[in-house]
């Protein structure tokens, strides 16, 4: 899909590549995920080979400037299932060109095509700028997240 902000700088939103690899482990690092070098190309293998996964790259003459991960979980008990925005990055020196929001609405288009009816995500307390970001998006607070470690300290 090929998605123009502007006739002269064309952004595409494509499904990434293991040719992105550097590129991605570059952004997640930015989110507080370093060292993800040696094993993302692996990880980008595996997820979009994942049923339940789909991911996409913004990418704007070549190099990636923003990517999101979606994940999409049956839910026993509502109608609709619901689409999780696992990681979703742009790159700083892009923020602001609307790479997000266009990001963003794609997750939307592609969370109702896989029959969801909600989009949820976690974003740490410390990222306030995510945070209007999202409000932005229609996005609501619900700020209760718990989690358990299951890497135990040797």
């Amino acid at each position: 899909m090929n998605t123009g902000m502007s006739t002269t700088h064309p952004i595409e939103v494509r499904s990434p590549t293991a040719a992105d690899a550097a590129a991605i482990a570059q952004l997640l690092a930015s989110l507080g995920y370093p060292g993800t070098e040696s094993f993302i190309e692996r990880r980008l293998v595996q997820l979009l080979a994942h049923p339940d996964e789909v991911m996409l790259a913004a990418v704007k003459d070549g190099d990636v400037l923003g990517i999101i991960s979606l994940h999409f979980i049956p839910q026993l008990a509502l109608a609709g299932d619901f689409c999780r925005i696992s990681y979703f990055c742009v790159s700083e020196r892009a923020r602001g060109e609307g790479i997000g929001a266009l990001l963003e609405g794609k997750a939307v288009e592609v969370a109702r095509e896989r029959g969801c009816d909600r989009i949820e995500l976690h974003c740490h307390s410390r990222r306030v700028d995510a945070h209007r970001f999202y409000l932005r998006q229609g996005y609501e607070d619900s700020p209760r997240y718990f989690f358990k470690s299951l890497v135990h300290a040797a």
